[in-house]
């Protein structure tokens, strides 16, 4: 058996440091099960009929958008999807037991990042009030515009002339 070299050794920390902290990568059409595993299992802005099921993701991340996933072990926990015909941020959503690893704020600065170089201006999104989304979203520089008949929250997010993505 012959030893690890110092790269091969360093490589396989970096792999091993991935693993636990979540590998980020564009969504496939393989993943949807595990997105919309992701998306019925979180306790705020839970869905509370079957208008969105997995049929719709695809459209989503090869037609009119792209997604992206964070897996541990090969497992989505967390996903973001923007649409860019829409100019908006379709899902943004963190398995409840991968919470505060900071996969989310990871997640926002790909898609809107993404969104900004499609030559979206303003990106907008929706969100339930009184809930960690909203406190997250307001963190991050959207702004609340209005309130939808249904009671969510509509944001946007402006593209700044000085290139900051969070600037309002």
């Amino acid at each position: 058996m012959r030893a690890k070299s110092s790269m091969e050794g360093a490589a396989s920390a970096e792999q091993s440091l991935c693993w636990r902290r979540g590998a980020l990568r564009q969504a496939v059409r393989d993943d949807i099960p595990g997105m919309h595993r992701v998306r019925l299992a979180v306790r705020e802005n839970r869905l509370t009929s079957t208008v969105i099921g997995e049929e719709h993701y695809l459209p989503e991340i090869e037609v009119t958008g792209r997604g992206w996933v964070i897996t541990e072990e090969e497992r989505v926990v967390a996903f973001a999807v923007g649409n860019r015909e829409a100019q908006n941020v379709w899902a943004l959503f963190v398995d409840p037991a991968h919470e505060g690893r900071g996969y989310g704020q990871r997640l926002h600065e790909t898609v809107v990042g993404w969104l900004f170089a499609q030559g979206v201006a303003v990106i907008w999104l929706s969100t339930d009030p009184g809930t960690r989304a909203q406190r997250f979203y307001e963190t991050a520089g959207w702004r609340l515009v209005r309130v939808l008949q249904d009671g969510e929250h509509y944001y946007e997010l402006r593209l700044s002339t000085d290139k900051r993505i969070n600037h309002v």
